[in-house]
């Protein structure tokens, strides 16, 4: 495999999924992120966010009544051990499968895909060991 080096944190600011069922999107989200170490990093009655993520319902000023439709969304993982507990908690806390963990053909590394309550395809990917150069970025305003 030839080296590949990748670039976080420059291209999305974030994304904002608007959902039916808040409440099951987030157990949904905070069993997965817990697994892949996201926390939750904030709250209101009508949304949540953790990193680059704001989930919002329906009836949110942020929604402005429209649901967002399918997205596939993929997360990082450590290693594949962290795959496989993602997708275990994704299934244990009301995702349906859309392919076990395991390599796939198309790419070299370890994948997992699940759907959340809204039917939006996640996805927890382990690419093989890597080198990053931190854990993240820090921004401060």
């Amino acid at each position: 495999m030839s080296l590949m080096e990748l670039h976080r944190g420059r291209l999305i600011d974030h994304v904002q999924l608007v959902v039916r069922d808040l409440k099951a999107s987030r157990r949904f989200y905070e069993a997965v992120f817990k697994v892949l170490g996201i926390p939750i990093g904030g709250e209101a009655e009508d949304y949540f966010w953790a990193d680059e993520l704001f989930i919002s319902s329906l009836d949110s000023r942020a929604a402005r009544g429209q649901l967002t439709g399918r997205h596939h969304l993929a997360f990082q993982a450590r290693d594949n051990a962290m795959v496989d507990a993602f997708y275990r908690a994704g299934l244990d806390a009301g995702g349906a499968d859309n392919g076990a963990p395991g390599e796939r053909p198309y790419h070299p590394g370890y994948y997992a895909f699940l759907l959340d309550p809204d039917g939006n395809n996640i996805e927890a990917v382990f690419h093989g060991p890597a080198k990053r150069s931190a854990a993240s970025v820090e921004i401060n305003f």
